[in-house]
């Protein structure tokens, strides 16, 4: 019997959670049942003393009450005021994001009116949102002067001077960067060579806006808005922090639609541009599986606290899904600050074209009895060709060399020596250290402005 009674005392709160969860299917039958006798020889729960605490006989009452907590509903049978009922008589608990978003949990969807728990992306891109923008361009592209099309008088006529060339007409995303200065962050991509440049901003106003200054190297660039009054800048997010797996968020215009927010996840770091095939930029990426389509180049990449990470600025498709690629913001934040201060982006460089060598692929062509050269056999960046009136060829650099250190930095592959090189100073000797046959070099070398294309 004591046995009994104990297994009652502890089941009864569990059977009145359970018909408190069930009143509102089952209907006044159940309703009525719901309520539970306590044994006979189980103590009789102690009343509330005049402030309402209970006594300190009320252990039944008390495990009644954090069963209904578990269950996600007051004492009264209501839901708690952290959770919300679901159709199935589930709690849904909306979970508080984390800035890199690993802790966040999708909530639970519900089919209460005015129930609905919004997500944690819902949230992130409510911050950022107002500060995401359109951007429609014009240029003027050159015909070909000896197109039949307009040898032929009626056609000349009808179609104008070639001289005056074809309007081409472009798109693509930005994100407000400065909204007291009115500037607009984007690709240098998406505003090359433009003769105009109309902005959309989120609230539907469409302003004038003008290129105030690219950097192609990193393909980043601002546009002055002409109004600044009203205007939302995002918050700037740390890339540095971010890890593979990551939530990213990518927000847009692809294809003209306005307002797209894409999702997915970090899926990889310091993603070299250049082994997706553009050897004239310096960028080491975010890579990410949230679709970015054409239209998106511009837009801001998120984090599922609502912090930009990145700038969104290609795509790689094929079969499956594609892969987009952004450009980290700390990266982003120096160089539009350094064309927000009216100058130009410095980018040293030393004039040698690289390629990765290993010391397996070093052996392999070194036991090759055809082999042209004889190779150092260890990892480092190897030296392909070395351009005229450079620094590396001031330097004393040959076609062979490998690289294997810069200022005191191990080289291990080419990007690991351009990073270094990006940090120098114009102008300040940086010392190297290569592999010539068998003999090891110490080498100065002043790395020289990057010169502009044209």
């Amino acid at each position: 019997m004591a046995l009994a009674a104990a297994l009652h005392r502890w089941l009864a709160p569990a059977l009145v959670a359970l018909s408190l969860l069930l009143m509102p299917l089952m209907g006044p039958a159940v309703a009525a049942a719901a309520s539970v006798d306590p044994p006979r020889d189980a103590p009789a729960p102690s009343s509330a003393d005049a402030t309402g605490r209970p006594g300190e006989g009320s252990a039944a009452s008390a495990a009644a009450e954090a069963t209904l907590e578990r269950s996600g509903l007051t004492a009264s049978g209501a839901p708690a005021a952290d959770s919300q009922v679901t159709a199935g008589g589930l709690a849904a608990v909306t979970p508080t994001p984390s800035a890199s978003g690993l802790e966040a949990v999708l909530p639970l969807a519900t089919a209460v009116p005015g129930a609905v728990p919004h997500s944690f992306v819902a949230q992130a891109v409510r911050r950022v949102a107002p500060a995401v923008v359109r951007i429609d361009t014009e240029r003027t592209v050159g015909r070909d002067p000896f197109d039949p099309s307009i040898l032929d008088p009626l056609l000349r006529e009808l179609f104008g001077d070639p001289g005056q060339g074809l309007r081409e007409r472009g798109q693509g995303s930005g994100v407000v960067f400065d909204a007291r200065r009115g500037l607009v962050l984007t690709n240098a991509h998406v505003v090359d060579q433009v003769d105009k440049v109309a902005v959309t901003l989120a609230d539907g106003r469409q302003l004038d806006g003008s290129v105030m200054g690219a950097d192609p190297v990193t393909d980043l660039a601002l546009v002055r808005l002409t109004d600044r009054s009203a205007l939302k800048a995002a918050p700037l997010g740390d890339s540095e922090a971010l890890e593979v797996g990551d939530w990213a968020i990518a927000l847009g215009s692809p294809y003209g639609l306005e307002r797209t927010v894409t999702l997915g996840i970090v899926s990889s770091l310091h993603r070299d541009i250049n082994s997706l095939g553009f050897a004239d930029k310096r960028l080491d990426l975010i890579q990410t599986d949230a679709a970015i389509n054409p239209g998106n180049s511009g837009g801001p990449l998120i984090n599922a606290g609502g912090e930009v990470i990145g700038i969104n600025t290609l795509v790689r498709s094929g079969p499956g899904a594609g892969l987009g690629f952004a450009i980290p913001i700390n990266l982003a934040r120096r160089v539009a600050d350094q064309l927000a201060d009216g100058g130009t982006v410095v980018h040293p460089y030393l004039g040698l074209q690289l390629v990765p060598l290993t010391a397996r692929v070093a052996r392999e062509n070194n036991h090759d009895p055809d082999a042209l050269v004889q190779l150092p056999e260890q990892d480092g960046a190897l030296v392909q060709r070395v351009l005229p009136d450079s620094p590396a060829e001031s330097a004393g650099l040959r076609r062979g060399d490998l690289v294997i250190q810069v200022a005191e930095e191990r080289v291990r592959t080419p990007a690991a020596l351009l990073q270094q090189v990006e940090r120098s100073q114009v102008g300040q000797p940086l010392p190297l250290t290569v592999l010539r046959g068998r003999k090891e070099l110490q080498l100065s070398i002043k790395p020289a402005a990057l010169p502009h294309p044209g």
